[in-house]
C-alpha cells in the first residue's frame, strides 16, 4: 500500500495510528530530550463527532450547550429540546471539509425531534463524514482498489422535564468508521472501528427576569457526551479512546424591544481522555521496566478504562512545558486548565425573522492551537429557515476556512398548518 496515501488518509481525519505501534511511545515528541517537545496535544478516534454539524452554532464559535433550543440540539445538549417553541421540527446540515485541497470531502447531518407530550421528546440524527476518493497501491505503484473513506454515527436521544425550569437527557450513539477499507499493512489486517456512546445532559432556562424593564432569560447547559468502549482498527489490540467531552455553557437572552433580541453565549469544552505523559528517555534510547512497558518521568499511565479516564483526565496532565511550569517545577493545574477549549458567541434577531451571528473559538497553543472567529447569518420563515456560517482563523489554517457552512430547518407542525 503506497504510505504516502495512508498517511494522508490518516491526517485527514486527523488521527489513529492504526497499523503498527510505534518505537516512540510518542512519536510527534521524538526531538525533545525529554521525550517531547512543547506541544502536547490530546488525540482520539473518530474526532469527526466534534464538529459542530450546524450553522446556527458554527456563527457563534462554536457554543452551543446553552443557547435557546433548536432542531440541532442534538450535538450541543438533547435537553434542550423539552424547551423548543415547536412540537417537532427537522434539519438538514452540509458541510464542506478541506475544501481547499481536495473537492469531495464533506459532513452531511441530518437531525429530528418529536415531542410526545409536554414532558417528554424523542430525537435522532445521523451524521455522515466522507473522506473524498483514494487510490490503494501496491509497492510497484499498481493499482489495488479505489476506496472512499467513510465514518458516521447514528444517534437517538430522550429528553423529559425535571422541573419547570429544568430538565435532563439521555442518548445513545452507535459510531462506525471505515478508513481502510480492509487493507492490511506490516501484517496487521485493518478492519472498520465499531462503538457505541453514550451521552448525559442537562438544561436549565429562567422565567422572564426584568432587566431594565426588558425582559431577559438566563440558561445553563451541560452535556457530557460520547462515553463509550475504546475503538480499534487492527488485529494488533491497539485500541483508542472516543473524544468523550465535557461540555458546559451558560447564555443570556435580551429582549430590547419588541422587535430586537440580543443574545450572548459562553462555552467551555475538556476531552475527557488521557493526557500523554512524559516518557523517560537517556542516551541510549527509551527507558523500559521490568514489564518491557515505557518508564513514565511525568504525568500518568494513559492506558485506562474508559470510566477511569472520566476521572482522572482532570489530574494528569504532566504539566512540564515552559507555559505550565513554575520555577521548573511541573504544574499540572496549568496545563489541565490549558486543556479547556472556549467558545464565546453573539446572535442578534430582528422580528424572529432575521439573525446575524459572530464568535470566537480559542485553544491553546499547545493543545491544537485552533483559534478562528466566525459570522453567520440565519432567515427563518413560518415553515422553514435556512442558517449560514463562516471562518476566519487567526493562528494556523483550519479545515473549513473560505467555506460557506449552512443548514436548512423546517417547522413540521408549521407545514401541517399551511397544507390546512
Amino acid at each position: 500500500m503506497n504510505k504516502v496515501i495512508f498517511v494522508f488518509v490518516l491526517a485527514l481525519s486527523l488521527v489513529y495510528q492504526s497499523f503498527a505501534q510505534s518505537e516512540n511511545p510518542n512519536e510527534i515528541f521524538k526531538d525533545d530530550p525529554i521525550g517531547r517537545s512543547a506541544p502536547n496535544t490530546i488525540t482520539t478516534a473518530v474526532p469527526f463527532l466534534m464538529i459542530a454539524p450546524d450553522s446556527r452554532a458554527g456563527g457563534m464559535g462554536d457554543a452551543g450547550a446553552a443557547t435557546s433550543p433548536d432542531v440541532n440540539s442534538m450535538h450541543w445538549n438533547p435537553s434542550k429540546y423539552m424547551f423548543c417553541e415547536n412540537e417537532m421540527g427537522v434539519a438538514i446540515s452540509y458541510t464542506p471539509w478541506l475544501r481547499q485541497l481536495v473537492p469531495d470531502m464533506n459532513i452531511g447531518h441530518i437531525v429530528g425531534y418529536y415531542k410526545l407530550d409536554a414532558e417528554n421528546t424523542l430525537a435522532a440524527s445521523l451524521t455522515y463524514f466522507s473522506l473524498g476518493s483514494i487510490t490503494f497501491t501496491d509497492i510497484v505503484g499498481s493499482t489495488i482498489r479505489d476506496f472512499t473513506p467513510n465514518e458516521f454515527s447514528i444517534d437517538f436521544a430522550y429528553s423529559r422535564l425535571l422541573g419547570k425550569k429544568f430538565s435532563g437527557a439521555v442518548a445513545v450513539r452507535y459510531i462506525h468508521s471505515n478508513l481502510t477499507g480492509g487493507i492490511s499493512n506490516s501484517g496487521a489486517e485493518s478492519h472498520p472501528g465499531n462503538s457505541v456512546a453514550a451521552d448525559v445532559a442537562f438544561f436549565y432556562k429562567s422565567d422572564n427576569i426584568k432587566l431594565a424593564g426588558m425582559n431577559s432569560n438566563l440558561m445553563w447547559g451541560l452535556n457530557i457526551s460520547n462515553i463509550g468502549n475504546k475503538m480499534s482498527y487492527t488485529s494488533n489490540d491497539l485500541r483508542y479512546f472516543l473524544p468523550t467531552n465535557f461540555r458546559m455553557g451558560i447564555a443570556y437572552s435580551l429582549e430590547l424591544d419588541e422587535y430586537n433580541k440580543l443574545m450572548l453565549t459562553v462555552d467551555m469544552n475538556k476531552l475527557l481522555v488521557p493526557t500523554p505523559p512524559v516518557y523517560r528517555k537517556d542516551t541510549a534510547g527509551w527507558v523500559y521496566d521490568d514489564n518491557g512497558n515505557y518508564v513514565i518521568d511525568y504525568g500518568k499511565d494513559p492506558n485506562i478504562s474508559v470510566p477511569a479516564a472520566l476521572f482522572s483526565s482532570w489530574t494528569d496532565a504532566p504539566g512540564t512545558n515552559s507555559p505550565f511550569a513554575q520555577d521548573g517545577s511541573p504544574s499540572v493545574f496549568r496545563e489541565e486548565f490549558a486543556e479547556i477549549q472556549w467558545s464565546i458567541g453573539l446572535e442578534y434577531w430582528y422580528s424572529n425573522v432575521f439573525a446575524l451571528r459572530a464568535g470566537y473559538f480559542n485553544e491553546h497553543q499547545y493543545k491544537g492551537n485552533r483559534k478562528y472567529f466566525s459570522m453567520g447569518a440565519g432567515l427563518k420563515l413560518n415553515v422553514f429557515g435556512l442558517d449560514f456560517a463562516y471562518l476566519i482563523p487567526t493562528s494556523q489554517q483550519h479545515p473549513l476556512q473560505n467555506t460557506l457552512r449552512f443548514t436548512l430547518t423546517f417547522d413540521i407542525a408549521g407545514l401541517n398548518e399551511e397544507g390546512s
